[in-house]
């Protein structure tokens, strides 16, 4: 029997006009603001005890900017949000209801959805976006009745299949404005080598991810200067607050300073999670174990351990991501307890007499190794039930955030791999530009 998987091409979008930029940018901030209106009145009902979805109909307020399918697909991305809600509640989960999209005075998100049928991608010589405009943006740029917004696209779609519901945002990070296409396609995992090799990760703050695979291969993500960075914003955040006068709690700086910091740390953890998830892929791995933090809270907690996990690090929102983009490529994330994995020598199997100072791992019995990669390897040994020796692990390839990608550093073996290159070329020369699909 056929059997038929999601996957993701990603491509940078660019309006041919600054006429189309700012056009663009109304149709993306009135479906924020759609979003926003729709979400507080949700807000309201469920705080108050009634109905989410007895609501006014915002779809008739919006299309004349929007187009009626374009406001159609916001507000049922907003339902499928309150959906998700309702069952995390449901599963016990301690969660709030869906947030806005930014505000008007400190500015929104840039962001809409377009259906499947609304929209038409052409790659090739002149790579391009079109996409639906409501008849009242139609009017004020001056579009025909029947013309859609046309728009430059940057990158190969890695999938071919039947393209679903497209994202259209702004990266304020990169300054960019990106698309992202679902398609859905055959199974294709033949495509990967064997695809029955396992990895294992350890997650932390000064190392973002320590990993291990099967085939002896480790990659070490690090993670103290993006901490350092996130921390420098932090303190400005309490400086500021410390200067309002009585009585209130923000400013609109305050909250740019907010936002500004979300985004810098999601960036980088998309990054990661894309880079990571393709090196494994290439590996032909199929399944990803990932330590469960819960056990190390609670026998660690701190107040510095609450700023790394939880506010810097976001634990939760890493494994949604991690599982997300597993999934694209037939890989399955198992989350699994990863006790005593940094207290464990992996070669005498000693706990008690060992310590670790830094990255550096330290065992009575003169082991001496690096602390995270260890953890990896033990977790992996454990959960694969596998004994990898020391002597056979290959030198791991060590990677560093620059605002932009995940960089190899010197000293690592290998070349950075293609997708870690800078992709933001144009089309307009005729060529496709190359980016690794999302």
């Amino acid at each position: 029997m056929s059997v038929v998987v999601r996957r993701t091409n990603t491509f940078a979008v660019r309006p041919l006009s600054e006429q189309d930029e700012q056009l663009l940018r109304e149709l993306l901030d009135a479906s924020a603001s759609l979003w926003n209106e729709l979400n507080y009145e949700r807000r309201q009902n469920f705080f108050d005890g009634d109905s989410v979805w007895d609501t006014a109909d915002y779809r008739k307020q919006y299309v004349g900017v929007l187009g009626s399918a374009t406001a159609q697909q916001v507000i049922r991305k907003n339902s499928e949000a309150w959906r998700s809600f309702f069952a995390a509640c449901e599963d016990g989960e301690d969660t709030a209801p869906p947030g806005y999209w930014g505000n008007e005075e400190a500015g929104r998100e840039l962001r809409t959805y377009i259906r499947n049928d609304s929209y038409t991608i052409e790659t090739g010589e002149r790579s391009r976006l079109e996409i639906p405009v409501g008849q009242d943006l139609k009017d004020e740029y001056g579009l025909g009745y029947y013309d859609r917004l046309r728009l430059e696209i940057c990158g190969a779609p890695k999938w071919d299949g039947e393209q679903g519901r497209l994202e259209l945002y702004f990266d304020e990070i990169d300054d960019t404005f990106r698309a992202i296409q679902p398609v859905t396609v055959p199974d294709s995992r033949q495509d990967s080598p064997l695809a029955d090799e396992s990895a294992a990760l350890d997650v932390g703050a000064n190392n973002l991810v320590a990993c291990t695979t099967t085939t002896g291969q480790q990659y070490l993500y690090e993670g103290r200067d993006l901490f350092a960075r996130f921390g420098e914003t932090t303190e400005e955040i309490a400086r500021l607050q410390s200067k309002l006068q009585e009585g209130r709690n923000s400013s609109q700086r305050i909250r740019s300073l907010y936002r500004k910091r979300t985004r810098r740390r999601d960036h980088a953890q998309d990054a990661l999670v894309r880079n990571l998830i393709e090196r494994l892929y290439d590996e032909g791995v199929d399944t990803v174990y990932v330590g469960d933090l819960t056990d190390v809270l609670v026998d660690y907690w701190s107040a510095k351990v609450n700023e790394k996990t939880h506010q810097f690090w976001a634990y939760r929102s890493f494994i949604d991501r991690l599982a997300t983009t597993a999934e694209e490529y037939g890989i399955t994330v198992e989350v699994r307890s990863e006790a005593y994995t940094t207290a464990e020598c992996p070669v005498c199997g000693e706990r008690e007499k060992t310590e670790r100072d830094g990255d550096v791992f330290r065992c009575s019995c003169g082991y001496e190794g690096h602390a995270d990669l260890d953890a990896s390897r033990t977790f992996l040994e454990r959960q694969a039930g596998v004994n990898l020796d020391v002597g056979s692990m290959a030198r791991p390839v060590r990677l560093k955030w620059d605002d932009h990608i995940w960089s190899e550093l010197s000293r690592s073996p290998e070349r950075a791999s293609p997708n870690e290159e800078r992709t933001n070329r144009s089309t307009r020369t005729g060529k496709l530009a190359s980016v690794g699909a999302a």
